[in-house]
């Protein structure tokens, strides 16, 4: 029987999981086993720079020093989205990819967060759907559960509940999402690791 996630997948999410707790001697582990499965650097990269938004600067730029330290790889020189100018396509990118995760559940989302702040609203999609969530180099999909297993760690019942749906729809079948859960449920508490589970289980069962 063929496994619900691959290898780099699962090693990826592994790596997501560790940068939301935050500790140098298992992201040093996490970074040795990426090498060992040949988990594309583009993949890692994209998850680092999607990280920021989950986890904040402090435990990004962590994570992002033992990756260059372990792998010996520079970071690029240039970046196309260090280019303010693309703001406009930003949002663009930011709508489509709100739009793929939170399905019909969009509309309703972007009055909400505008009701909380307009600058929220407009950072979130410009900002974060589409300069950073919406970048080519990772799909959706593995993007969505590295997503997944953050919010986990971090005990954001809200935002793990969104994006468990948001993992669904951008196209995680039931057994991979519940191999991202189980991956990372040694990492959490066992109350919190029940209610992680029951929020996956609202959501697949149309709840």
């Amino acid at each position: 029987m063929t496994a619900p996630l691959d290898d780099q997948t699962r090693e990826l999410i592994g790596f997501a999981a560790v940068i939301a707790r935050g500790g140098e001697a298992e992201l040093r582990d996490r970074v040795a086993r990426l090498l060992a499965a040949r988990v594309p650097a583009v993949w890692v990269e994209e998850l680092l720079l999607q990280s920021l938004l989950m986890t904040g600067y402090p435990r990004t730029l962590v994570a992002a020093r033992a990756w260059r330290d372990g792998s010996g790889l520079p970071a690029a020189t240039t970046d196309p989205d260090a280019d303010y100018g693309q703001a406009v396509e930003w949002t663009r990118r930011g709508e489509r990819t709100c739009a793929t995760v939170y399905g019909d559940h969009y509309a309703p989302l972007r009055e909400h967060v505008r009701r909380l702040h307009p600058a929220l609203d407009a950072w979130m999609i410009t900002e974060g759907y589409g300069r950073t969530l919406g970048r080519p180099g990772l799909d959706l999909l593995r993007r969505e559960l590295c997503v997944v297993v953050q919010t986990a760690v971090l005990e954001a019942p809200r935002q793990l509940h969104s994006h468990l749906r948001g993992a669904r729809n951008a196209g995680a079948r039931p057994e991979q999402v519940e191999a991202a859960l189980a991956l990372v449920r040694p990492l959490l508490e066992p109350g919190w690791a029940d209610t992680a589970w029951r929020l996956w289980v609202r959501v697949r069962d149309g709840q």
